[in-house]
């Protein structure tokens, strides 16, 4: 499904800015002989709730029912909810696939909601899902299972709302980038000696200069800026130049009508007078800004309904008024500042704000890391005596005074036996080498006879 289709089935679709934008679109003529499988990628439109609503969309439209009743219907008839009452005649096997689809969009909000929560730190905090989805206003919170008429009226609502005001905080956007640009040049300039400082400023002045040197760039959507279109990209004679045929052309996947993404596409000549991403004096960033303005422009000449597309109608209509033959040069978006002095100073100040409180959480993170460190250093040492106190009783049990049986030594080592500890040596010896106790004879006044020497040699007479 095209980006297009998006737009004209809900009117809300067409943000070209949330994605990079094809610069070489060709006629529908040259697209002929593209391959038929060859589907363009569906763009993002940068809502949090984006796949929800695309997957939506697309299960809706295999209904051949909606579809044809989506094909009938206009702008007025999808945003005031007239459209969202066929979904009661939608089949019931389209019907689950939405249900299914609402479960998993709740579930995701879920998550959001807790990883929301566990980033603040109250992962304690009893959690009401209910009362929490409520912030959510694509979809009906009160009921959470099935996907009714409600909850496609709310979608479109939720997102037409949004869309409409992205270009506003895009604009917002670019003025702070602008700020900040000049902020950083200003300091840089202080931080300079004088003779330096004046140097800088002159080459400044000379890059502005240099800039401003360029062709005329045409109003958008004047007569004289579609003839370059339709001259320098159609390869046609200007002379012949016929508007509903430019439309067509343009018209790049045929579905009767501009959306943004095409009508930003024919101010790429204009652009590109002024920007060039090869040269350093021009800054990206402000070619999109400058392409952003434009296509507001057109739009709020030609888009009559404020459907955000272009109509045959509508564009046929805008080259019949006066103001489509305007000669008037355009003013780019450097030749009137975005921002005025004072926007400037508060800026500043909100950036010094930022900075300090940004110390403070830096000196703050420093004692924590020195806090950590030092806690470190004590958890080593108490690390070490532990292992020092294993060490120790390990080499205690290990003392010879541990071993069972043996007996103490003395200073030199030799063993020392006592009483007891003699008499337990002598048990312990084998049964054999034990010899019994023979009792003392009885003595009758006479010495007991002398027993022989032992081992002595024997003498023969």
């Amino acid at each position: 499904m095209t980006v297009s289709r998006l737009i004209q089935w809900s009117a809300l679709l067409a943000l070209a800015w949330s994605v990079p934008i094809d610069r070489n679109v060709k006629p529908a003529a040259a697209e002929e002989n593209k391959p038929a499988e060859e589907t363009p990628e569906t763009q993002d439109t940068g809502l949090y709730y984006d796949r929800y609503l695309r997957e939506v969309i697309d299960v809706l439209e295999t209904d051949s029912h909606f579809r044809e009743k989506l094909q009938a219907a206009n702008a007025d008839d999808i945003k005031s909810g007239k459209l969202s009452k066929e979904l009661d005649f939608v089949s019931h096997h389209v019907r689950s696939k939405l249900d299914e689809l609402k479960r998993q969009e709740v579930s995701r909000l879920r998550m959001l909601i807790k990883a929301k929560m566990d980033a603040t730190a109250q992962q304690n905090v009893q959690m009401d899902h209910a009362g929490l989805l409520k912030q959510f206003e694509h979809l009906d919170q009160q009921n959470q299972q099935t996907f009714e008429a409600k909850d496609l009226e709310l979608l479109i609502e939720t997102a037409t709302r949004d869309l409409e005001s992205y270009d506003s905080a895009r604009h917002e956007e670019f003025k702070r980038y602008e700020m900040l640009k000049e902020h950083e040049r200003r300091e840089y300039l202080r931080s300079l000696e004088q003779e330096k400082r004046e140097s800088e400023e002159k080459r400044e002045e000379e890059r502005k200069q240099r800039h401003r040197e360029h062709p005329k760039i045409n109003v958008p959507g004047s007569r004289d800026q579609l003839k370059k279109v339709w001259e320098e990209t159609d390869g046609l004679d200007p002379q012949e130049f016929n508007p509903k045929t430019f439309f067509k052309l343009h018209d790049s996947n045929g579905d009767g009508v501009l959306d943004e993404q095409e009508l930003e596409a024919l101010f790429t000549k204009e652009l590109e007078k002024v920007y060039d991403p090869k040269n350093e004096d021009d800054d990206m960033t402000e070619m999109e800004e400058e392409r952003l303005r434009m296509r507001e422009h057109v739009m709020r000449n030609v888009d009559a309904n404020h459907d955000r597309l272009v109509t045959l109608e509508e564009f046929l209509k805008s080259t019949e008024r006066k103001d489509f033959a305007n000669t008037d040069e355009w003013e780019t978006v450097d030749e009137k500042p975005v921002y005025t002095e004072e926007e400037l100073k508060q800026f500043e100040a909100e950036l010094t704000a930022q900075e300090a409180e940004l110390g403070k959480r830096a000196e703050e993170l420093k004692r924590e890391h020195e806090d950590l460190k030092e806690r470190e250093r004590e958890l080593e040492l108490q690390k070490k005596e532990y292992q020092q106190a294993v060490i120790q009783m390990a080499q205690k049990q290990k003392a010879p005074q541990a071993v069972e049986g043996q007996p103490p030594s003395g200073p030199n080592g030799e063993l020392q036996f006592h009483g007891e500890s003699k008499g337990a040596a002598e048990n312990s010896l084998p049964v054999e080498e034990k010899k019994p106790v023979e009792a003392a004879p009885v003595s009758d006044g006479n010495p007991p006879p002398a027993e022989p020497p032992q081992n002595q040699p024997q003498q023969t007479p």
